[in-house]
């Protein structure tokens, strides 16, 4: 049974939430306001957190950027904002998906599930280790780790999920959608930037030039692809 953490100061929504996800399996944690909520996470140890963007103490983007180096679990961020500015932010400190409120419970379920079987597919459907890049790269399936020049990187799960996929076929071509279903189990968005910022995101941790990239290269109206 998957254990979820709600990390948000609408009572009323949290108790509709709760009362709905625990009706279809999970484990549900609440929590209302944002101190003391990085112990919490580390001691709770939830499979998924959904994270309001603003809250009282710490806001959420706080939290995600704290809890990220040691968190490997999807995190779903929620907001009552409708701005590209603030989806972006929460993507780069990473977060794995991003709604806006009001929310829908049955919504907000399927974007669970979607999370939930993205993460536990691509290991079952890969071998213990990756290793790549004439050996510069390491990833460690099980515990979700990633080596690049004997560095430790620290990765969203949304991330290290991107890195295994292209990881796993260096030298081929994956398009944003090919990415994007493989990833979010959801239809493809032409307008969707998640894939990019994520690129964009992993290039920054590995210390890939954006402008004349040697490990993850941008193949013009095609796609991305990590170089062998």
């Amino acid at each position: 049974m998957y254990s979820i953490l709600i990390i948000d100061d609408d009572i009323e929504l949290t108790d509709l939430v709760s009362q709905f996800l625990t009706q279809n399996g999970y484990t549900v944690s609440v929590i209302n306001e944002g101190s003391n909520v990085i112990k919490q996470v580390a001691s709770m140890r939830p499979d998924l957190i959904i994270l309001d963007l603003m809250l009282p103490g710490t806001d959420g983007l706080t939290i995600c950027k704290a809890i990220r180096p040691s968190f490997t679990g999807p995190i779903i961020m929620l907001t009552a904002l409708i701005d590209d500015i603030d989806e972006v932010t929460g993507l780069e400190v990473g977060a794995d998906d991003y709604l806006c409120k009001p929310i829908k419970p049955r919504v907000l379920l399927a974007h669970i599930r979607a999370q939930l079987r993205r993460q536990s597919s691509l290991i079952e459907q890969q071998p213990t280790t990756i290793v790549s890049c004439y050996g510069e790269l390491q990833i460690d399936l099980p515990n979700r780790r990633v080596k690049y020049l004997s560095q430790d990187i620290d990765l969203s799960s949304a991330e290290f999920d991107l890195l295994v996929i292209l990881a796993s076929s260096p030298g081929e071509i994956f398009s944003r959608e090919q990415l994007h279903k493989r990833i979010f189990k959801l239809d493809y968005d032409p307008m969707d930037r998640s894939i990019d910022l994520r690129v964009s995101r992993l290039r920054k941790k590995l210390g890939d030039d954006p402008k004349q990239p040697k490990l993850l290269t941008t193949v013009r109206n095609k796609g991305y692809l990590l170089a062998t």
